[in-house]
């Protein structure tokens, strides 16, 4: 919080003088004229925006679009592009015959192809070779670009599946990295210099320039739907009678999915129409996240015009899918998989393909996903590697052969991207889909073969929404200070407190408890939202014992939520 009103009047002033966007820049004013005349209104608005800075992590920055520190604006993408140019030329060098080279790629949302210029130009303003994908797309191009054209670091200008106020910025590294997200403390490093920028350099002073701007091959997406498709291998067996809805979610997905699905020789899928183009205000949906309530309703009605045997939705930078099949018990007729379901049917296959090859590797997930693809990876003889949450880490699992996070982030391609591809998944599922129908089968059936294998599982997800990320521990403080020995009618076997250290893994507030019946309890604040994040994962012999597992448990953590809250 400011400490005065004269120091606040100050902060905005300065801002106001420096901003390049004259929207921005007339909001503050008004803002500024009302705080001075004693609105308190005003006042309030204005403290909100210069009372703290978004902080960049290993998710880049991510955040409202509005004026001031905190939000999504052109000056703190200058910024924040200035410090990373500032890095990448400290920590990467740069010789007199040869420049560094940066991919720049943006979505369709509000002021992403304003941000996605003015981090060209600023880079390009620090003697940085800059390439520009050609328009929005997914970011799986993106990741892809940075590896495929040899760059050293890429920006992906994106809030993913966040509100439609929200947008974002992504920094993926080049060379050894393979175009994976930053990871920890090249995050740190790439702060500290946008920190001395902010206190030190005004907007009109960052270096800026076109020079070294160029617009990315136009083979590029072609290059990288080739490589996608000969990845995922499609068998060839297509059912032509199988019905396939997909959406986009007013996202960049559409026009890449189906290029792909036509360029791997599959029928046509039938596509939500209102939410087929790009829109940045969503306005079919109250979130554009596919795993909120009411994302998919639109799908299930187009499914069940067309009889449709399978939906597939990416989220709007389409790095995510989700899966949904028809289910005569739900109300709407068909019923979303859980993203740990969907990561086990692409686990079991990549596992089995893997070894029917001969190839050795690793499967790999997020410690917050299902243990299921530990017991895959048992059954078929490979490795399973477990990681901290954020699929950054799940990418850099050597000898990659599948990896997944139970927050819809799959990763079949790892010999073309570094991060998790909502297109080659759903491609993925499309060929899984239509060999199963061949043979007379349906995905579900896929989930019952699993089972018979190793066993059921089920999880669910309890999401706290919160006012702030500040608020986010307190939930795993009274845990702390008030610790469990059971919950519901099951003892805690095993307690793991990672912020005191657990294994390996870097401290971090993660509470891990593992109960008598084999069932797992996770808790943490989000990364990304104002959220406090609750994961249950439970066993049985099949997939319905599980099911009736895990709404106990369910039950039992609500209470326990509710007398601590």
């Amino acid at each position: 919080m400011t400490s005065s009103a004269d120091e606040l009047t100050t902060r905005v002033s300065r801002w106001i003088d420096q901003d390049p966007d004259s929207t921005t820049q007339g909001e503050l004013s008004d803002l500024l004229a009302d705080h001075q005349s004693g609105k308190h209104a005003a006042t309030e608005k204005l403290e909100a925006m210069f009372s703290n800075r978004l902080a960049f992590g290993t998710a880049g920055i991510r955040g409202p679009i509005r004026p001031g520190p905190s939000g999504m604006n052109r000056v703190v993408i200058g910024q924040t592009t200035a410090g990373l140019a500032r890095f990448l030329l400290e920590s990467k060098g740069r010789t007199p015959s040869t420049r560094l080279r940066v991919v720049v790629g943006c979505d369709a949302r509000t002021n992403s192809d304003v941000f996605a210029s003015d981090t060209a130009t600023i880079l390009s303003g620090h003697g940085i070779d800059v390439v520009q994908l050609p328009n929005a797309l997914p970011t799986p191009v993106l990741a892809f670009a940075v590896r495929h054209l040899n760059a050293d670091a890429g920006v992906m200008v994106t809030a993913s599946h966040n509100p439609p106020e929200d947008n974002g910025y992504k920094v993926y590294l080049g060379g050894g990295d393979e175009g994976s997200q930053i990871i920890p403390p090249v995050d740190a490093e790439i702060e500290a210099h946008i920190h001395d920028v902010a206190q030190h350099v005004a907007w009109q002073e960052i270096p800026k320039s076109q020079e070294f701007v160029s617009q990315a091959p136009a083979h590029l997406v072609d290059d990288y739907l080739s490589s996608t498709i000969r990845s995922v291998d499609p068998s060839g067996k297509i059912h032509t009678a199988l019905s396939v809805v997909y959406t986009p979610l007013h996202g960049v997905g559409e026009g890449t999915f189906l290029s792909a699905v036509h360029s791997a020789g599959m029928p046509a899928v039938h596509v939500v129409a209102s939410q087929a183009k790009p829109d940045p205000k969503f306005p079919t949906v109250a979130f554009p996240n596919p795993e909120e309530k009411g994302a998919l309703d639109l799908s299930f009605e187009l499914a069940r015009e067309v009889k449709a045997d399978l939906i597939l939705a990416n989220d709007p930078d389409a790095d995510r899918l989700a899966v949904a099949l028809p289910d005569p018990s739900s109300p709407a007729g068909y019923k979303a998989l859980t993203g740990n379901q969907l990561g086990a049917i692409l686990g079991w296959f990549m596992a089995k393909r893997a070894v029917e090859r001969g190839t050795t590797g690793a499967l790999a997930n997020s410690l917050v996903s299902s243990p299921v693809l530990g017991k895959i990876a048992t059954h078929y003889g490979l490795t399973h590697v477990e990681t901290l949450t954020g699929f950054k880490y799940v990418s850099r699992v050597p000898e990659l052969i599948f990896g997944f996070e139970e927050a819809l982030g799959y990763l079949v391609t790892p010999d073309v991207v570094r991060d998790k591809d909502g297109i080659s998944a759903a491609l993925m599922i499309l060929d899984i889909a239509h060999t199963l129908a061949c043979e007379g089968r349906t995905l579900a059936d896929y989930l019952t073969e699993i089972e018979a294998a190793i066993g059921g599982f089920a999880s669910s997800q309890i999401t706290l929404r919160i006012d702030s990320h500040q608020q986010g521990p307190s939930l795993s403080d009274q845990l702390r200070s008030h610790p469990v020995t059971e919950i519901g009618n099951q003892a805690i076997r095993k307690a793991d407190d990672f912020e005191t250290g657990v294994g390996d893994y870097p401290k971090e507030n993660i509470l891990r408890y593992y109960l008598e019946d084999g069932s797992r309890v996770i808790i943490r604040p989000s990364g990304t939202e104002p959220k406090i994040k609750i994961y249950l994962d439970t066993v049985g012999a099949t997939n319905e014992q599980a099911q009736a597992s895990l709404e106990e448990l369910d039950s039992s953590l609500r209470a326990l939520v509710a007398s601590l809250t």
